[in-house]
Protein backbone atom coordinates (compact mmCIF):
# COMPACT_ATOMS: atom_id res chain seq x y z
CA UNK A 1 0.00 0.00 0.00
CA UNK A 2 1.35 3.57 -1.20
CA UNK A 3 2.19 5.97 1.45
CA UNK A 4 -1.52 8.07 0.05
CA UNK A 5 -3.31 5.23 0.70
CA UNK A 6 -2.39 4.66 3.65
CA UNK A 7 -2.63 8.05 4.72
CA UNK A 8 -6.41 7.96 3.89
CA UNK A 9 -7.01 5.35 5.32
CA UNK A 10 -6.07 6.41 8.84
CA UNK A 11 -7.78 9.67 8.15
CA UNK A 12 -10.67 8.39 7.59
CA UNK A 13 -10.35 6.12 10.86
CA UNK A 14 -9.90 9.12 12.68
CA UNK A 15 -13.15 11.07 11.07
CA UNK A 16 -9.89 13.52 9.75
CA UNK A 17 -9.90 15.25 6.27
CA UNK A 18 -6.17 15.53 4.55
CA UNK A 19 -4.76 18.79 4.96
CA UNK A 20 -2.77 19.07 1.46
CA UNK A 21 -0.69 22.23 2.02
CA UNK A 22 1.17 23.45 -1.65
CA UNK A 23 4.17 25.70 -1.56
CA UNK A 24 6.62 26.76 -4.46
CA UNK A 25 9.84 24.67 -4.32
CA UNK A 26 12.85 26.83 -3.26
CA UNK A 27 10.84 30.28 -2.68
CA UNK A 28 11.34 32.49 -0.78
CA UNK A 29 15.35 30.80 -0.69
CA UNK A 30 16.02 27.49 -1.38
CA UNK A 31 17.36 26.62 2.63
CA UNK A 32 14.40 28.87 3.82
CA UNK A 33 12.14 27.00 1.48
CA UNK A 34 13.79 23.54 3.49
CA UNK A 35 12.90 24.98 6.89
CA UNK A 36 9.62 26.03 5.38
CA UNK A 37 8.25 22.33 4.68
CA UNK A 38 9.66 20.93 8.01
CA UNK A 39 7.88 23.65 9.90
CA UNK A 40 4.48 22.68 7.69
CA UNK A 41 5.15 18.63 8.38
CA UNK A 42 5.92 19.06 12.18
CA UNK A 43 2.47 21.46 12.19
CA UNK A 44 -0.01 18.61 11.00
CA UNK A 45 -0.01 18.85 6.92
CA UNK A 46 -1.16 15.64 6.27
CA UNK A 47 0.36 16.04 2.17
CA UNK A 48 3.38 18.52 1.13
CA UNK A 49 2.41 19.53 -2.99
CA UNK A 50 6.04 20.69 -3.83
CA UNK A 51 5.82 23.27 -7.01
CA UNK A 52 8.52 22.88 -9.20
CA UNK A 53 8.67 26.58 -10.07
CA UNK A 54 7.78 27.34 -13.61
CA UNK A 55 8.50 30.55 -16.18
CA UNK A 56 4.99 30.62 -17.72
CA UNK A 57 2.51 29.05 -14.70
CA UNK A 58 -0.31 29.70 -16.74
CA UNK A 59 -3.22 27.78 -14.32
CA UNK A 60 -1.61 30.32 -11.16
CA UNK A 61 -2.59 33.65 -10.30
CA UNK A 62 -0.52 36.21 -9.11
CA UNK A 63 0.73 35.43 -6.00
CA UNK A 64 2.31 31.60 -7.25
CA UNK A 65 3.49 32.93 -10.21
CA UNK A 66 5.26 35.63 -8.49
CA UNK A 67 7.10 32.94 -5.79
CA UNK A 68 8.26 30.91 -9.09
CA UNK A 69 10.00 34.17 -9.95
CA UNK A 70 11.84 33.97 -6.96
CA UNK A 71 12.66 30.58 -6.55
CA UNK A 72 13.98 30.81 -10.58
CA UNK A 73 15.72 33.70 -9.31
CA UNK A 74 17.34 31.60 -6.64
CA UNK A 75 18.46 29.01 -9.51
CA UNK A 76 15.30 26.16 -8.96
CA UNK A 77 15.25 24.04 -11.12
CA UNK A 78 13.33 20.26 -11.36
CA UNK A 79 16.54 18.70 -10.15
CA UNK A 80 16.52 20.43 -6.84
CA UNK A 81 13.08 20.84 -6.63
CA UNK A 82 13.90 16.71 -6.05
CA UNK A 83 16.47 17.54 -3.98
CA UNK A 84 14.36 19.08 -1.47
CA UNK A 85 12.24 16.03 -1.80
CA UNK A 86 15.07 13.91 -0.67
CA UNK A 87 15.87 15.62 2.59
CA UNK A 88 12.48 15.93 3.43
CA UNK A 89 12.10 12.15 2.76
CA UNK A 90 15.08 11.51 5.50
CA UNK A 91 13.10 13.31 8.08
CA UNK A 92 9.66 12.63 7.78
CA UNK A 93 6.78 10.27 6.48
CA UNK A 94 4.62 12.78 4.83
CA UNK A 95 3.60 12.41 1.68
CA UNK A 96 5.40 14.29 -0.94
CA UNK A 97 3.22 15.33 -4.67
CA UNK A 98 5.51 16.95 -7.59
CA UNK A 99 3.26 19.54 -8.83
CA UNK A 100 4.58 20.56 -12.01
CA UNK A 101 3.71 22.06 -15.85
CA UNK A 102 5.26 19.42 -18.37
CA UNK A 103 7.84 21.18 -20.25
CA UNK A 104 10.19 20.58 -16.77
CA UNK A 105 9.36 16.80 -16.89
CA UNK A 106 9.66 16.59 -20.65
CA UNK A 107 13.26 18.60 -20.66
CA UNK A 108 14.80 15.82 -18.03
CA UNK A 109 13.02 12.79 -19.85
CA UNK A 110 9.90 10.65 -19.14
CA UNK A 111 12.14 8.01 -18.04
CA UNK A 112 14.86 10.00 -15.52
CA UNK A 113 12.42 11.76 -14.20
CA UNK A 114 10.46 8.76 -13.07
CA UNK A 115 13.66 7.49 -11.64
CA UNK A 116 15.15 10.61 -9.64
CA UNK A 117 11.40 10.73 -8.33
CA UNK A 118 11.12 7.32 -7.18
CA UNK A 119 14.76 7.92 -5.64
CA UNK A 120 13.97 11.01 -4.28
CA UNK A 121 11.21 9.51 -2.07
CA UNK A 122 8.20 11.57 -4.16
CA UNK A 123 5.12 9.90 -4.08
CA UNK A 124 3.17 11.06 -6.45
CA UNK A 125 3.14 13.73 -9.45
CA UNK A 126 0.43 16.09 -11.01
CA UNK A 127 1.61 17.37 -14.04
CA UNK A 128 -1.12 20.43 -14.54
CA UNK A 129 -0.79 20.72 -18.22
CA UNK A 130 -0.70 17.62 -19.94
CA UNK A 131 -4.43 15.72 -20.28
CA UNK A 132 -5.46 12.04 -19.99
CA UNK A 133 -5.31 11.35 -23.77
CA UNK A 134 -1.80 12.72 -23.69
CA UNK A 135 -0.09 11.26 -20.43
CA UNK A 136 0.90 8.20 -21.96
CA UNK A 137 3.85 9.65 -23.52
CA UNK A 138 5.20 10.29 -20.06
CA UNK A 139 4.19 7.37 -17.72
CA UNK A 140 4.81 4.85 -21.05
CA UNK A 141 8.45 5.84 -20.39
CA UNK A 142 8.28 4.61 -16.61
CA UNK A 143 10.16 1.69 -15.34
CA UNK A 144 6.98 0.69 -12.57
CA UNK A 145 4.27 1.83 -10.60
CA UNK A 146 5.91 3.21 -7.48
CA UNK A 147 4.80 7.25 -8.59
CA UNK A 148 1.16 7.82 -8.19
CA UNK A 149 0.01 9.85 -11.05
CA UNK A 150 -2.59 12.72 -9.74
CA UNK A 151 -5.19 13.64 -12.26
CA UNK A 152 -7.52 17.47 -11.93
CA UNK A 153 -11.11 17.31 -12.43
CA UNK A 154 -13.15 20.54 -12.08
CA UNK A 155 -16.89 21.93 -11.74
CA UNK A 156 -17.02 22.02 -15.63
CA UNK A 157 -15.94 18.61 -16.71
CA UNK A 158 -19.11 16.47 -17.52
CA UNK A 159 -19.69 13.03 -15.35
CA UNK A 160 -18.49 10.97 -18.63
CA UNK A 161 -15.30 13.07 -18.34
CA UNK A 162 -14.75 12.50 -15.16
CA UNK A 163 -14.90 8.58 -14.79
CA UNK A 164 -12.06 8.51 -18.09
CA UNK A 165 -10.15 11.00 -15.80
CA UNK A 166 -10.63 8.49 -12.82
CA UNK A 167 -9.80 5.55 -14.69
CA UNK A 168 -6.31 6.20 -15.24
CA UNK A 169 -5.69 8.05 -12.16
CA UNK A 170 -3.75 7.05 -8.58
CA UNK A 171 -3.31 8.74 -5.49
CA UNK A 172 -5.98 11.26 -5.48
CA UNK A 173 -8.11 13.11 -7.95
CA UNK A 174 -7.38 17.02 -7.30
CA UNK A 175 -10.71 18.69 -7.44
CA UNK A 176 -10.35 22.47 -8.78
CA UNK A 177 -13.02 24.23 -6.72
CA UNK A 178 -13.99 26.99 -9.54
CA UNK A 179 -13.03 28.45 -13.05
CA UNK A 180 -10.23 30.23 -13.01
CA UNK A 181 -6.70 30.05 -11.69
CA UNK A 182 -5.28 29.70 -8.24
CA UNK A 183 -5.78 32.30 -5.59
CA UNK A 184 -9.08 33.23 -7.33
CA UNK A 185 -12.03 34.42 -5.41
CA UNK A 186 -15.51 33.34 -4.91
CA UNK A 187 -15.33 30.06 -3.02
CA UNK A 188 -18.92 28.66 -3.67
CA UNK A 189 -18.93 25.87 -1.00
CA UNK A 190 -22.39 24.43 -2.37
CA UNK A 191 -20.98 24.61 -5.63
CA UNK A 192 -18.08 22.64 -4.48
CA UNK A 193 -20.18 19.62 -2.63
CA UNK A 194 -22.63 19.40 -5.77
CA UNK A 195 -19.68 18.45 -7.93
CA UNK A 196 -17.47 16.72 -4.72
CA UNK A 197 -20.51 14.06 -4.90
CA UNK A 198 -20.63 13.60 -8.74
CA UNK A 199 -17.32 12.66 -8.77
CA UNK A 200 -17.34 10.46 -5.93
CA UNK A 201 -20.07 8.60 -8.02
CA UNK A 202 -17.87 7.92 -10.55
CA UNK A 203 -14.33 7.02 -8.42
CA UNK A 204 -13.20 4.88 -5.05
CA UNK A 205 -10.03 7.51 -4.98
CA UNK A 206 -9.82 10.35 -2.09
CA UNK A 207 -11.06 13.58 -3.86
CA UNK A 208 -9.34 16.85 -2.69
CA UNK A 209 -10.50 20.13 -2.86
CA UNK A 210 -8.37 23.53 -4.43
CA UNK A 211 -8.30 26.94 -5.41
CA UNK A 212 -9.91 29.45 -3.19
CA UNK A 213 -9.44 27.74 -0.02
CA UNK A 214 -8.07 29.62 3.03
CA UNK A 215 -9.60 29.88 5.63
CA UNK A 216 -10.56 27.49 8.53
CA UNK A 217 -13.83 27.62 7.79
CA UNK A 218 -13.25 26.89 3.92
CA UNK A 219 -11.00 23.76 5.04
CA UNK A 220 -14.20 22.68 7.11
CA UNK A 221 -16.45 22.60 4.54
CA UNK A 222 -14.67 20.71 2.42
CA UNK A 223 -13.97 18.16 4.05
CA UNK A 224 -17.37 17.55 5.31
CA UNK A 225 -17.50 16.77 1.10
CA UNK A 226 -14.93 15.40 -0.27
CA UNK A 227 -11.45 13.47 1.29
CA UNK A 228 -9.12 16.83 2.01
CA UNK A 229 -8.36 20.23 1.27
CA UNK A 230 -5.48 21.60 -1.13
CA UNK A 231 -4.26 25.18 0.19
CA UNK A 232 -1.74 26.61 -1.90
CA UNK A 233 -2.37 30.67 -2.67
CA UNK A 234 -2.56 31.67 1.02
CA UNK A 235 0.31 29.69 2.01
CA UNK A 236 2.76 31.58 -0.51
CA UNK A 237 0.85 34.86 0.38
CA UNK A 238 2.17 34.46 3.73
CA UNK A 239 5.26 33.78 2.31
CA UNK A 240 5.48 37.23 0.17
CA UNK A 241 4.50 39.09 2.93
CA UNK A 242 7.02 37.63 5.17
CA UNK A 243 9.95 37.07 3.17
CA UNK A 244 12.66 38.49 5.63
CA UNK A 245 11.15 37.34 8.71
CA UNK A 246 13.39 35.20 10.15
CA UNK A 247 10.57 33.51 12.23
CA UNK A 248 8.63 32.70 8.90
CA UNK A 249 8.97 28.88 9.51
CA UNK A 250 6.83 29.39 12.70
CA UNK A 251 4.69 32.29 10.96
CA UNK A 252 3.91 29.16 8.09
CA UNK A 253 3.15 26.35 11.24
CA UNK A 254 1.08 28.19 13.04
CA UNK A 255 -1.10 28.85 10.05
CA UNK A 256 -1.00 25.29 9.12
CA UNK A 257 -1.83 24.32 12.48
CA UNK A 258 -5.30 26.51 11.98
CA UNK A 259 -5.89 24.68 8.76
CA UNK A 260 -5.71 20.89 10.26
CA UNK A 261 -7.77 21.93 13.20
CA UNK A 262 -10.69 22.48 11.17
CA UNK A 263 -9.99 19.38 9.10
CA UNK A 264 -11.16 17.32 11.89
CA UNK A 265 -14.90 16.31 11.42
Amino acid sequence: MSRLARLFAQLKEKREGALVGFVTAGDPTPDMSLQILRAMAEAGVDIIELGVPFSDPTADGPVIQRSSARALAHGMTLEKTLDLCRAMRRETPVPLVVFSYYNPILAMGGTRFYEESVRAGADAVLVVDLPPEESQELIGQWSGNQLDFIRLAAPTTPTERMAAIARDASGFIYLVSMTGVTGSAGLDLSEVAATAARLKQVTSLPVCVGFGISQPEHVSAVCRAADGAVVGSAFERLIEENLTANDLPERMARYARTLKAATRL
